[in-house]
């Protein structure tokens, strides 16, 4: 009988995330390396993946870094078409790259728009397209969305964020039905409000980071560290009978009003 926690060994299988030189994307790929998976570190520029790919190996782990444009299609398959075929399969795909650009709607530029458009969803798509055509033609894989609580909560002044990643749920759903039936399974992971490098001056805010506490059950930002048990889940065989399920970590944030 195999045993409960050999379930969310990743032990064999290879990850690729993106955005993943630092903050959100540098700890999933943590996590899974410590759950036994090779991983690759994805960036648009090279160097700056450098540092990363240095401290997974001092620690053990097997990582590669592949640099490209995650919001150009024809990079983003040519990349994995290489890492195809010279390093090996991607069983996992963990599609963490995003931005934000804050502002109000009524003045929004739109050429911010397009730019947080392509970074935050069309990405999720051409790269869940290019790994997903080796996935089908092997009947196995799985595919982790970043969505958010702005998956499912409006907020003024991310109005463009809002729309991003509540198309990232819904792309979810959607790819899990299209390959649900060849053995993909597509997820999401919604963070709340975690104490990043891109949150820095948020976090700092005494203001917010009250308004954060106190409409957060949990009282308290998030450890970014507190994400990967939700990616070593919905990466392993685990959650084999899960699919296109947004899972919220975001300490009950929301649950209540």
């Amino acid at each position: 009988m195999t045993s409960a926690l050999s379930l969310f060994t990743l032990s064999g299988r290879r990850a690729l995330v993106t955005g993943s030189s630092r903050g959100i994307g540098l700890a999933l790929a943590e996590g899974l390396a410590e759950a036994g998976a090779a991983i690759l570190l994805n960036a648009r520029a090279a160097e700056s993946l450098e540092a990363p790919l240095a401290a997974l190996r001092a620690r053990g782990f097997t990582a590669d870094g592949v640099a490209f444009d995650v919001t150009d299609a024809a990079s983003s398959r040519a990349a994995i078409d290489r890492v195809e075929a010279e390093i090996g399969a991607i069983d996992i795909l963990i599609n963490n790259a995003g931005i934000q650009i804050r502002g109000p709607a009524v003045d929004y530029d739109p050429a911010d728009w397009r730019r947080l458009q392509a970074t935050n969803l069309d990405s999720v798509f051409f790269v869940s397209q290019a790994v997903g055509r080796h996935m089908l033609a092997r009947k196995r894989g799985k595919i982790i969305n970043i969505g958010s609580v702005q998956s499912e909560l409006g907020r003024a002044s991310i109005v463009p964020y809002n729309a991003s990643k509540g198309g990232v749920k819904m792309m979810t759903r959607g790819l899990a039905a299209e390959w649900g039936p060849h053995n993909i399974q597509v997820n999401a992971i919604g963070p709340g409000y975690f104490k990043t490098e891109l949150n820095d001056a948020l976090v700092k805010n005494a203001e917010f980071s009250a308004w954060v506490e106190k409409r957060t059950p949990a009282g308290r930002w998030g450890d970014v560290r507190e994400l990967v048990g939700a990616a070593v889940f919905l990466a392993s065989d685990a959650s084999s009978y899960v699919n296109g399920h947004l899972l919220m970590v975001d300490g009950g944030m929301t649950s209540v009003v």
